[in-house]
């Protein structure tokens, strides 16, 4: 165990601040550290390990009193200029100058924090310097919080109508396109209405109608009262030492500050006497039929986040009741043919003061809500009467201890997500060691379960006895979008009737000073920034070690973790198969097998692993021929201790497999659609590159049947009548599926562990390979056509219901390991940063304008996220080429632009991401030297080299430009009426 501050002791004080504890974090070999700065009151966590991707946050408890966004709208505006840093926007200007795995902000219900993790040290305390400076003295400027809030506009609105009031502004588009979403509409309805009486009742992020009403000088006094020390949480983790941390933060913003009593205290909700019932809408296509759209959600409020114990048995309680299709409640649910899937929100939210806990059902009908409330009240009844399987317990704990031990850096950083983990409580006043040390816990419950039905009088207290409950019904409302846009018209109409010509004139005089602050050119020298030999040389290498052919072995210290990854070729599958390859990877490890039905395999799945998945994947392989690579991927993981499991559970899964439980594949096909539909606004960007990209290569246009909106079209057309006649030719296919891909000589593995762990299952592959079913001609990853591939390049626009667009457009390029490769990687960082950000996002007020380069099959995409514009946007595409080509950029520039690239490749790994991506790497013909010869030719990029790639590989051509946009029916055709061309219009 590292121990970063062997000198530090409990009590006594260091650059003024106390140690007031320090204890061990076992499971990843940490020790951690609790102080608090004695003259402002300010905490610090600092967790010293052996790891060099340090991170930092500092973090503030912010009450918001209504729902104008003001918490939201401040975390984006402190990043706009600060005392030391008077930049218009040193955060996205840093993102240039470092080699940051990862920079954010974030707000949520009643904090907001400020991230960031970095593999370097100088990066480090560059990033940091800028990070503190920009909370505690930002520059908060009117013109920024116009820019990033809201402000009015006099503009030509899309399409040949004259000039109109509109709302702009960052946070009022990124707030209306979330709140297109389903689930985002749910939970705030849901907050809402078990709230009543707290803070939580306000939309943290912004209510669009109640954002306009924000003023500045609220803006201003908000971050007065809680952007200060004595309200503030400072975490650290990694191998920097402690007190370098506390030295640089005390002399930094706490030396001369005064203790204050913020007032941030969050009261308990009072308890209701008798539960609630409430009814929400959302918004939905007028095409759609609205009848089995809705969702019931039952929920209840339930342990104060400061019950440590009561918490952690709430999440037991969540793992046995929810945690897989075989817990009882969520087979109770989906059993009942009342809806498709769980519904939005479903689980235990320990985040907040008072903890929730919510379940019920998505696709289902109004009149259905009763039978949805009681079907849970009886199977939470018969649990609390007849008892809980002491098995289901045992594989919650597994499950809780298992995802405690494993390091990983998904969705953040694993030091940033330790964090977010850690925050609600402590903020809240909950020590850390009670939230990371839980052994004490886990021996109470287990006591508590030997004296008596413990977790089965949970279940009573916390749920059938328990009055402050509310079931609430999410109405699918295919006017509603229509009613808000004629509400927002009227408002903005009355609003131009009422303004005099002095009130225009400022309007007009607001929007030419933003415009010249977003064009000004800035001395952005007062930023620190990294150099090109601050750059790590070398690439991220895996040691290797040799394997029988065709087995991988990638020895690498997991703490006690074992990683099993195979690929089967899926380069036989014929053409009408292949849609379906998808939902075949999602239902291989839900669908039972011949030794046991979809319930044990569940528990079994669930008591013995850390989860076992497929995917199918489509790459272009890095040779010169460039052939498509597509196979199905499984990856398993498990504590060491548990291998022998695994293997068992893979060879029973890839031999007995069986899809003849009608009614469990109708199941499965139904959740699997709502999980589809569910994800287009929150990926709306990605599935418009998809569909933009789909007709470059063979690989991409498999892709988009596979995960883009052709994926949801094609599940949609399968799940309309869902017969018997049709489920048995699903079943039928599922099981060609598996007998085309799971055969001897078609199977490649890659296993990742301590280095004792590799030989068992070496064994375990060359066992698996023989019982297998009947070989095949050899591995087939490498398909021989073009698997649906189109010719035309289109031009689309693709509706669904959602307030904002996703805009983009793709050109076909050269490949990686063509000379000009890596200028094309710099360009995109470079139009990104230096061009994009400041049209699209600062200008256009949508959440992110993006430019990237895909080496593996040379297409350069552009995109946008949550944006209120479409004609506009496609034209900055435009002007992105020729900014491009032009002079108007610095060598500065084009530095910044190589440091961004380097970071993506050298973003810090944990050592099971390392084994899988040179696994990955192995499948798709991706050697260290390509990899290598690519980085040493970033580093050697220059302003020319920039110009001369952008000059030979953007098309003058506008029929050259692939175009997809997603949004709603009436903006598309409304951008339609000024395009050339013109795009034709479909329906997600």
């Amino acid at each position: 165990m590292i121990d970063s501050g062997n000198s530090l002791t409990v009590g006594g004080v260091y650059n003024g601040y106390l140690l007031s504890k320090r204890f061990p974090f076992r499971e990843i070999q940490a020790e951690v550290f609790e102080f608090e700065h004695l003259a402002t009151g300010a905490r610090h966590l600092h967790v010293a390990l052996d790891d060099d991707e340090n991170c930092f946050a500092v973090a503030f408890k912010t009450i918001p009193f209504d729902s104008t966004g003001v918490a939201h709208i401040l975390e984006h505006t402190v990043l706009c200029g600060s005392r030391k840093y008077p930049v218009r926007d040193p955060f996205f200007s840093m993102i240039k100058r470092s080699l940051s795995s990862f920079m954010n902000a974030l707000t949520a219900s009643d904090w907001t924090m400020y991230p960031f993790a970095t593999p370097n040290r100088k990066d480090f305390y560059n990033l940091l310097d800028v990070y503190l400076d920009a909370v505690f003295y930002p520059r908060l400027s009117e013109l920024s919080f116009k820019q990033e809030g809201h402000r009015l506009e006099i503009v030509g609105v899309e399409g040949p109508d004259d000039s109109a009031l509109t709302y702009q502004g960052v946070v009022y588009n990124e707030m209306k396109g979330a709140m297109s979403s389903p689930d985002q509409v749910l939970s705030q309805a849901l907050m809402s209405e078990i709230y009543p009486d707290t803070t939580y009742r306000f939309n943290s992020g912004g209510d669009p109608e109640t954002i306009p009403s924000l003023t500045h000088q609220q803006l201003l006094d908000f971050h007065g009262r809680f952007y200060h020390p004595s309200n503030a949480f400072f975490y650290t983790y990694g191998n920097i030492p402690a007190q370098a941390h506390l030295d640089y933060i005390s002399r930094k913003v706490l030396t001369g500050v005064d203790r204050i009593d913020p007032g941030t205290t969050v009261p308990s909700q009072p308890r209701w006497t008798r539960p609630r019932t409430a009814v929400h809408p959302y918004a939905v296509s007028r095409e759609e039929d609205p009848t089995r759209k809705h969702q019931v959600c039952v929920a209840w409020l339930t342990a104060d986040v400061n019950d440590t114990f009561a918490v952690m048995a709430l999440n037991v309680l969540e793992e046995v009741l929810l945690g897989n299709p075989a817990s009882p409640l969520y087979k109770a649910l989906i059993d009942s043919g009342l809806g498709s899937s769980l519904c939005d929100g479903t689980g235990f939210a320990a985040d907040i003061r008072d903890t929730l806990f919510a379940c019920g059902l998505k696709d289902t009908t109004r009149e259905a809500a009763p039978a949805v409330e009681a079907l849970i009240f009886k199977t939470l009844a018969e649990l609390a009467d007849q008892g809980i399987d002491r098995e289901l317990v045992e594989a919650a704990v597994h499950q809780i201890e298992f995802h405690r031990k494993e390091i990983t850096n998904t969705p953040y950083p694993y030091g940033i997500k330790l964090f977010l983990n850690l925050a609600s409580g402590w903020f809240h006043g909950t020590s850390p060691e009670a939230l990371i040390d839980i052994e004490p816990y886990l021996k109470r419950l287990y006591d508590e379960m030997a004296a008596g039905p413990f977790l089965e009088n949970m279940i009573r207290t916390c749920f059938l006895d328990n009055p402050h409950r509310v079931t609430l019904t999410l109405c699918p409302d295919g006017e509603l979008t229509a009613r808000e846009n004629d509400r927002l018209n009227q408002r903005l109409e009355g609003l131009q009737r009422s303004l005099s010509f002095a009130d225009i004139r400022k309007i007009l005089d607001e929007t030419r000073r933003l415009n010249e602050l977003q064009e000004a050119d800035e001395d952005l020298t007062v930023l620190p920034t990294l150099e090109l030999s601050d750059i790590p040389p070398d690439i991220q290498t895996s040691r290797e070690i040799p394997g029988p052919p065709p087995v991988f072995c990638f020895p690498q210290p997991t703490s006690g973790i074992f990683y099993y990854s195979a690929a089967a070729g899926a380069a036989d599958l014929p053409a009408d198969l292949l849609p379906l390859t998808s939902f075949f990877c999602l239902a291989m490890t839900r669908m039972g097998t011949r030794a046991r039905d979809y319930l044990d395999l569940a528990r079994l799945i669930d008591k013995h692993t850390g989860g076992i998945g497929l995917s199918a994947q489509a790459h272009t392989a890095y040779t010169a021929a460039g052939p498509c690579v597509a196979y199905l991927s499984l990856t398993g993981k498990c504590l060491e201790r548990k291998q022998e499991k695994l293997f068992e559970i893979i060879q029973e899964l890839f031999c007995q497999y069986d899809f003849s439980n009608r009614e469990r594949l109708k199941q499965l096909l139904l959740e699997y659609r709502a999980s589809l539909e569910s994800a287009v606004v929150h990926n709306g960007h990605r599935l418009a590159i998809s569909l933009a990209s789909r007709n470059f290569s063979p690989a991409s246009a498999l892709s988009e049947q596979w995960y883009g909106v052709a994926q949801l079209r094609y599940i949609k057309a399968l799940t309309e009548d869902l017969n018997e006649a049709a489920l048995a030719s699903i079943a039928g296919k599922l099981r060609a599926i598996a007998e085309v891909v799971l055969r001897r000589g078609n199977l490649k593995t890659g296993i990742t562990g301590g280095d004792h762990l590799l030989p068992p299952a070496v064994a375990f592959s060359q066992s698996l390979e023989k019982a297998l079913g009947a070989p095949g001609p050899g591995d087939r990853f490498y398909p021989q056509t073009d698997a649906g591939r189109l010719t035309e390049i289109p031009a689309e626009g693709w509706s669904t219901a959602t307030a904002v667009a996703f805009v983009a457009s793709v050109f076909k390029t050269v490949r990686l390991g063509h000379a000009e490769a890596p200028a094309l990687a710099v360009i995109s960082k470079l139009l990104r940063s230096s061009f994009l950000h400041r049209e699209i996002r600062e200008k256009g007020g949508a959440y992110g304008g993006y430019a990237l380069y895909d080496s593996e099959d040379g297409h350069f995409c552009f995109a946008s996220y949550r944006d209120p514009h479409i004609r506009n946007t496609l034209a900055v595409y435009r002007q992105a080429s020729a900014f491009i080509q032009s002079d108007n950029f610095s060598d500065e520039e084009v530095k910044e632009s190589i440091l961004q690239v380097c970071s993506d490749i050298d973003r810090p790994l944990t050592p099971a991401e390392k084994g899988l991506r040179a696994f990955q790497r192995k499948l798709a013909a991706l050697t260290d030297e390509q990899r290598r010869a690519f980085k040493e030719g970033v580093l050697a990029v220059t302003k020319a080299k920039v110009m001369a790639a952008a000059r030979a590989h953007f098309p003058d051509d506008p029929g050259q430009y692939a175009v997809a946009v997603i949004a709603d029916k009436e903006k598309l055709k409304t951008a339609n009426q000024g395009l050339t061309p013109s795009l034709t219009l479909h329906k997600i």
